[in-house]
């Protein structure tokens, strides 16, 4: 899987990565047809109903990422928040996400406890040479050599300027970064595409366009953009259906109304493979006359 992931980013076409946040999201994103799933660190938080502000352990986000990967066929990209602490969170934490099977994790450069990027608070940046030191131990800590590290800059959407956006992907690169993920919150890709030109492809650059949505795929196939990731549309899309179907269901106090507008029962068993079930207890479910 890691293979797979890097082959991807390094290839000269785009890759796009869904957001998953367990075992069924997984497996809609590939059956879907998708090249890849980012494991949403918001999507994951809220899908447990806390908040993405690591309040979240990171053996409990490993605990929803063992079933994903159980689920999973395309290879996983971890939100890894900060690497949730210092060098040596970040040296347990990769070694466990390798050894389970992800195929890389995405670090991003604040201060733990992190907050999520499109909230107004302090959210500061982390000292640059202090997350090179979590860099490098991410890579000498991964149990696979494909195994992808991407470091996530946040000084845009800090205020910190383009050139400390650069410099501080240069230095993350250089730590052995084997992909930089430039974050802008502007409602359009400028920013991010003006960040690309000035970066001149040294190694593949991720985004994630949650905030310029309206910019079109050619346009970051132009820009030299390696991979897109959806970063948190299925859970906003669960959202919305649960609370819709809720309250039909409480106004009508019955279940007649929205029964054609839910997936059948055939839908549940078919995606989390119910058939094999069968067939192995056809096999191994042998008792004695």
């Amino acid at each position: 899987m890691a293979a797979l992931l890097r082959a991807g980013l390094t290839s000269p076409e785009l890759m796009f990565l869904m957001e998953a946040h367990n075992g069924l999201s997984t497996r809609i994103v590939q059956d879907a047809g998708f090249a890849g799933i980012w494991a949403s660190g918001l999507s994951i938080s809220a899908s447990l109903g806390v908040r993405d502000s690591n309040e979240l352990s990171w053996t409990q986000v490993l605990d929803v990422l063992e079933f994903m990967v159980d689920s999973a066929r395309i290879p996983i990209l971890v939100d890894g928040d900060t690497g949730h602490g210092n060098f040596n969170n970040v040296r347990r934490f990769v070694s466990k996400l390798s050894r389970l099977g992800v195929a890389g994790v995405c670090i991003e450069d604040k201060v733990f406890p992190k907050l999520n990027s499109f909230i107004e608070g302090p959210g500061a940046l982390a000292d640059a040479d202090e997350f090179c030191g979590r860099i490098e131990a991410a890579k000498d800590s991964q149990a696979d050599a494909d195994f992808c590290v991407i470091a996530r800059v946040e000084a845009l959407i800090c205020g910190a300027g383009m050139a400390e956006a650069l410099r501080r992907a240069q230095a993350y690169h250089a730590a052995g970064a084997d992909g930089i993920l430039i974050h802008s919150k502007r409602s359009t890709a400028d920013e991010v595409l003006a960040f690309a030109r000035e970066w001149q492809g040294r190694c593949p650059l991720v985004i994630v366009p949650t905030k310029y949505y309206a910019t079109a795929a050619d346009v970051f196939r132009a820009g030299g953009i390696a991979a897109v990731i959806w970063a948190n549309h299925n859970l906003r899309a669960s959202l919305r259906a649960m609370r819709e179907v809720c309250g039909r269901i409480r106004d009508d106090e019955s279940i007649a109304g929205i029964e054609p507008d839910v997936a059948p029962l055939a839908d549940v068993f078919d995606i989390v493979d119910t058939e094999e079930l069968l067939r192995a207890e056809r096999h191994y479910g042998k008792h004695d006359a």
